[in-house]
């Protein structure tokens, strides 16, 4: 034996069972038959599993630590959430497990290899499809779905996002009386933005008022402001009056593109956002914006996921946290416009 010891794939070997099944055994979660789980304990009693860390997790069902994914790692708002879900697990003294897939082919595989490392993982929505999420929850694994629309089963958290976008778009359409709106995002790219965009149509349909057919479909970096601004200002047919972007990034690059045509903001082209980044209350006249407790979510989300790793919650949680709108000047607002 080496001086590090058995590994996981040897108890796995040894046993004649799956890596997953081993976890599944040690932790006493999930579905393994009676003659499974004897061999699976003898095979960590054979090879003395028990002084090793990793041993020590086995028996006592636990690696002292949390896993978070997300689609990438850039930006200010992923930096929040994680300080913020850093900040609980210090408290509750277990580490945590950070992962960016890019949207990888790879992704599903780097996920499950993460799930045999951690206590429980929380995952952004859109970074795995709905039934390798259900297939996780129902293994056995702690799994808790981050800024996602709920899936049957899977405990979930997430931002206010649609009634939030809806009260900022009613706030451009009738307290401005603006029309020509244009709105920034992908809503194929993220369920927040999804909802994001319904909450846009929604504030056109209460107000009577016929909403663009299509939305910008950029990504969520200060780039996508400038992408967007050369399509809504080269290849629509008419200048829109007020640009919704689905987050304060694309919103930044947005302002500054606008105002290297030539044009104004607010006074000629209004522009607003969502998350209330720090950098939204520094430019001129300030980004009107939707305030999302960025911080608060992912401590929150890194609380209920202890919970869950204790069998402490419901799997139908649906945690709403409240969100704001923030009006500043780039809307109009204060500006004589």
């Amino acid at each position: 034996m080496s001086k590090r010891g058995p590994t996981l794939h040897q108890i796995a070997e040894d046993a004649g069972v799956s890596i997953a099944t081993v976890s599944r055994v040690a932790r006493g979660v999930g579905q393994v038959s009676e003659e499974t789980r004897r061999k699976v304990q003898e095979a960590i009693e054979r090879h003395k599993f028990r002084p090793s860390p990793f041993g020590r997790a086995l028996v006592a069902g636990r690696h002292s630590a949390l896993g978070i994914v997300f689609p990438g790692l850039a930006g200010p708002y992923y930096s929040e959430v994680i300080a913020g879900f850093e900040d609980e697990a210090v408290k509750a003294r277990v580490g945590v497990v950070i992962l960016g897939t890019h949207l990888l082919r790879e992704s599903v595989d780097l996920v499950l290899d993460m799930v045999d490392r951690v206590d429980g993982i929380a995952v952004m929505g859109g970074v795995l499809p709905d039934e390798q999420v259900r297939r996780l929850h129902d293994r056995g694994d702690p799994v808790l779905l981050l800024a996602s629309r709920p899936v049957l089963g899977v405990p979930t958290i997430r931002t206010e996002n649609l009634a939030a976008m809806a009260r900022l778009t009613t706030h451009l359409l009738v307290d401005h009386g603006y029309r020509d709106l244009a709105f920034v995002g992908n809503p194929a790219g993220s369920p927040d933005t999804t909802y994001r965009w319904q909450g846009f149509l929604q504030a056109h349909q209460q107000a009577g008022i016929a909403p663009p057919h299509e939305p910008i479909r950029v990504g969520l970096q200060q780039s996508d402001g400038f992408i967007a601004t050369a399509r809504m200002l080269d290849e629509l047919p008419r200048r829109p009056r007020a640009v919704v972007c689905a987050n304060d990034e694309t919103a930044l690059g947005t302002v500054v593109a606008v105002m290297d045509r030539g044009l104004r903001v607010p006074q000629d082209i209004a522009v607003t956002g969502f998350d209330d980044i720090a950098m939204a209350g520094l430019m001129a006249s300030g980004l009107t914006t939707v305030h999302q407790p960025m911080r608060e979510l992912g401590a929150e989300t890194a609380r209920l996921l202890l919970r869950h790793v204790d069998g402490q919650i419901d799997a139908s949680l649906d945690r709403v946290i409240e969100t704001q709108v923030v009006i500043r000047g780039s809307c109009g607002c204060g500006s004589g416009v």
